[in-house]
């Protein structure tokens, strides 16, 4: 960590922004206004997007991996994403020493500074790369056990499945979106009231989730698992995500299958995907699991990440907790492809609702109102689930010695339901 302290960049990062020259999380953007250009990729360093495709294209890129390569001239990141740990590490390497301090080749050519630099406030993010496919997990034990509490009530014990293997469901990649969308209140059916039909409208219970989701490198062949000593090789880095749930359709429709239109009119995800590089400084030891996992989920390096998360709605209400998970992302990747499901570049895998012990982190309204049976405070109103127009902002943050890796924001408002 002190070596990533002594790092400086050139650019001048504001006091406590995410993003200094330790982070360089990657994303895509496009310039706003009537020139507007096509979408590009880049990395965020303080309050300026820096454009990868004008770093090629000055030629800075000269390693063995990344030289002469057309990954930073795509409209995503996915192709960047399949060439794997040497490139991300090469783009990483060469990045960090042309931003730095004592590095004259961006920072004393003005004209290069200009093509390359681009000030957040004058550009769009995009989603950062295709999403092909989208799978939701069920990692932390205190959601888990909160869930079963509230429907099969007090004292009911986790499924004892859940402490044998990463519980998830395949989510909809169609309707993740960036950071910033607007998401429309879901129509669709809830539990009939007594003898009548079953409710159809307007979801009553509309929820957030607070969940972080690992995006996918190099994938595999159909048919040939993933070792979980080889896992991390195949993830690049982690978003923040909000999986927007209809509890009251979620609840009709989940017996005897699992989430369906509760869960796919949207997932919002941050813009900016921070790497496991730059996470590696704020690794710590995964909880201890009993019983024991089975081989293909033994690993030998069973590490978390010590990240601190934050959600602010209404903008009053703030709930606080942490990347707390009983299942690693590399345990989650083994798991998932260890029936031969293929993986490919920019897929995604999500934690599920990152819930803490405490009262005040617990990760969505269905915990925090008990599913609607009491009321939090939210400035000078209440709420039992969300109301419309109702913003939600998620953030995630990892402090390093005089400086923070962060996520930047994930954000959504709640729209009226379509007529």
């Amino acid at each position: 960590m002190a070596e990533a302290k002594q790092l400086r960049s050139f650019v001048e990062v504001p006091a406590g922004s995410h993003f200094p020259i330790q982070n360089l999380p990657f994303g895509v953007f496009r310039r706003r206004g009537a020139s507007a250009s096509p979408p590009r990729p880049a990395v965020a360093i303080g309050d300026f997007a820096l454009d990868l495709a004008a770093v090629a294209d000055a030629g800075l890129f000269d390693g063995p991996v990344l030289s002469g390569s057309q990954c930073f001239h795509q409209e995503t990141l996915n192709v960047f994403l399949g060439m794997g740990r040497l490139a991300w590490k090469e783009a990483r390497a060469t990045l960090q020493k042309i931003l730095s301090a004592d590095e004259p080749v961006l920072r004393d050519n003005e004209d290069l500074r200009k093509k390359c630099l681009v000030p957040m406030s004058d550009i769009e993010m995009l989603l950062p790369m295709k999403v092909g496919a989208y799978t939701d997990f069920f990692c932390s034990v205190h959601h888990a056990r909160n869930c079963g509490f509230i429907f099969r009530g007090p004292q009911t014990p986790v499924n004892p499945n859940w402490f044998h293997l990463p519980v998830g469901y395949n989510g909809r990649a169609s309707s993740v979106v960036v950071s910033g969308t607007d998401i429309i209140r879901p129509r669709g059916q809830g539990h009939p009231a007594a003898n009548s039909r079953p409710y159809f409208g307007p979801s009553q219970k509309l929820d957030f989730e607070l969940e972080m989701a690992a995006v996918v490198g190099p994938g595999n062949q159909l048919g040939k698992p993933i070792d979980i000593n080889d896992a991390e090789e195949h993830i690049f880095g982690l978003v923040l995500m909000n999986d927007w749930s209809a509890r009251d359709i979620q609840a009709w429709e989940t017996i005897p299958l699992g989430p369906f239109l509760g869960k796919s009119f949207g997932t919002t995800i941050s813009p900016w995907i921070v790497t496991l590089d730059a996470l590696k400084p704020f690794t710590c030891e995964a909880p201890k699991q009993e019983p024991e996992p089975l081989p293909y989920l033994a690993e030998r390096n069973h590490i978390n990440y010590d990240i601190s998360l934050e959600v602010r709605f209404c903008p009053y209400y703030i709930l606080v907790t942490n990347f707390y998970r009983y299942w690693t992302v590399t345990q989650q990747l083994a798991h998932h492809t260890v029936n031969g499901c293929n993986m490919s570049p920019g897929d995604i895998f999500a934690t599920g609702t990152l819930s803490g012990p405490e009262p005040e982190s617990l990760g969505c309204l269905l915990e925090l109102t008990w599913n609607g049976q009491k009321e939090i405070q939210v400035g000078n109103s209440t709420r039992k689930f969300l109301e419309d127009g109702d913003e939600v902002i998620l953030t995630g943050c990892c402090k390093g010695e005089g400086y923070s890796i962060g996520f930047g924001a994930c954000t959504g408002k709640v729209l009226p339901a379509l007529p």
